[in-house]
């Protein structure tokens, strides 16, 4: 069997390492080297990689997971049942590399993680059976440590040796509403870096944790997490602020240089120096209070400048003062607004964003909740284009090869050219079977788009 043979291989070169060199310092680099792929919702510590061309010019469904039954499972809300198929916002998928192989990591709703052969569509591994829905995007190791991060709506938040002949749990973290406030699940992708993990739980706790991986006497992967730093990113000043305890994190970390940034669903957005993060250490360097729930991810330009996004639900005087799309000068933490826009309700339907924006030849790319794909020069903060592609946009735009992806939910996939960044135009439009709206982010490798739909099903897209 495929996972087999991967495991033995893994084995083999660690421990040729070890008896045939002792060299402690060639493990090291061994365990450094990158893992090829995608390994977390937007690919890099900015959230500004979108995968890899060549964009097919001549799209069509080259397979579909499952074939018939679809990824579905009960899961109440506020105990009432709810019925949840598919895979939905922030659920995009990772994408691994190795051993001759390229596999499709994706949490679902149907409370696993599956595993798939990126050419054929079919199982690579036995599922990973967690206790409830997986809402988020997995994590894949970026240090090619053969391990895969994930929360699940069933409180905890795991890490998953993929070198034992099935998906193996060697550690877990609870979130207890009991340490924190409103929820206790995970949504948020964690960022990776340095052998310490960073990661947002629904409770509003945000955890730094140093992993400690590496390879036993057999070459088995192993880890021993410590957590380092522990903040809560609420208190009772800013709740009596805001007024209610919806501070939840559902956004994903962003890291620039050594400071990392969070948001949570109060709006709050809050930036750490890890500088020295290794002694317990990681002061609040940056405090900026958006108004309203922040839940989309930040994003980073190359001059450091940060784009936020929140929803319009609490309808308050700081949201219609700063506006549902801003950018951030985190350089001038005590007046770091450059720019903001308002995106009102409209036709009756709530303003606000959900989606990720994406960055491209000085121009930010924002789907918004009534449905209009806003194109705004970063300089100016000036909208030179809007388009309307349907209600309930959530699913994140990717960009490349000057080309701009996204899933509708009116179950569409369409390509625009961005060779006038200030107005995409379309090239080709691609609807999905039965038209399940696409909420998740596809992951695109070599020119293939792997995504899911709220119908229950995974989909690779591809050149016909």
């Amino acid at each position: 069997m495929f996972k087999t043979q991967i495991t033995k291989t893994l084995a083999e070169n660690v421990e040729s390492i070890k008896q045939n060199v002792n060299n402690d310092d060639l493990l090291a680099g061994f365990k450094k080297e990158r893992t090829k792929g995608i390994t977390m919702f937007r690919g890099n510590t900015s959230r500004t990689f979108y995968g890899t061309g060549p964009i097919p010019t001549n799209p069509g469904v080259l397979w579909q997971y499952p074939k018939e039954k679809p990824l579905c499972s009960n899961s109440p809300v506020a105990g009432i049942a709810k019925y949840w198929c598919g895979n939905g916002w922030t659920g995009q998928p990772s994408v691994w590399e190795h051993e001759g192989i390229t596999e499709i990591i994706f949490g679902a709703y149907d409370k696993q993680v599956h595993f798939l052969n990126a050419e054929t569509g079919e199982p690579t591994r036995q599922p990973f059976m967690t206790g409830d829905i997986v809402k988020g995007s997995v994590t894949l190791d970026p240090d090619n440590f053969p391990l895969l991060y994930t929360g699940s709506r069933d409180n905890f938040y795991r890490i998953i040796a993929l070198d034992r002949d099935v998906p193996t749990e060697l550690w877990k973290l609870e979130a207890k509403i009991s340490d924190g406030v409103w929820n206790n699940d995970w949504d948020g992708n964690s960022l990776i870096e340095d052998d310490i993990l960073y990661e947002g739980s629904e409770n509003g706790l945000f955890h730094i944790i140093k992993l400690n991986r590496e390879y036993d006497a057999l070459g088995k992967v192993t880890v021993a997490p410590i957590e380092l730093v522990t903040i809560p990113t609420f208190s009772k000043e800013f709740i009596d602020i805001i007024g209610d305890e919806d501070l939840s994190i559902e956004s994903s970390p962003l890291k620039i240089g050594n400071t990392v940034y969070i948001a949570n669903s109060g709006g709050r957005i809050m930036g750490f120096d890890v500088s020295n993060v290794e002694q317990g250490i990681a002061p609040t360097v940056f405090d900026f209070w958006t108004g309203d729930d922040t839940d989309a991810t930040l994003i980073a330009d190359d001059d450091g400048f940060i784009y936020a996004v929140s929803e319009e639900e609490r309808l308050n005087a700081r949201s219609k003062e700063v506006g549902q799309i801003i950018k951030l000068d985190p350089k001038n933490p005590s007046s770091p607004l450059v720019w903001s826009i308002q995106v009102p309700k409209k036709n009756g339907v709530t303003g606000g964003v959900w989606a990720t924006p994406a960055l491209y030849s000085d121009h930010l790319y924002v789907p918004t909740n009534p449905g209009d794909l806003l194109t705004i020069d970063i300089k100016t903060g000036i909208v030179t284009d809007s388009i309307f592609v349907g209600t309930h946009a959530w699913s994140s735009p990717n960009i490349v090869d000057g080309q701009l992806l996204l899933g509708t939910c009116e179950g569409k996939l369409q390509n625009y050219s961005l060779g006038d960044p200030s107005k995409p135009e379309p090239v080709w439009e691609l609807p999905i079977k039965n038209q399940g709206c696409i909420e998740s982010t596809p992951a695109i490798w070599k020119g293939n788009l792997y995504f899911g739909t709220r119908e229950g099903f995974i989909f690779k897209v591809g050149q016909k």
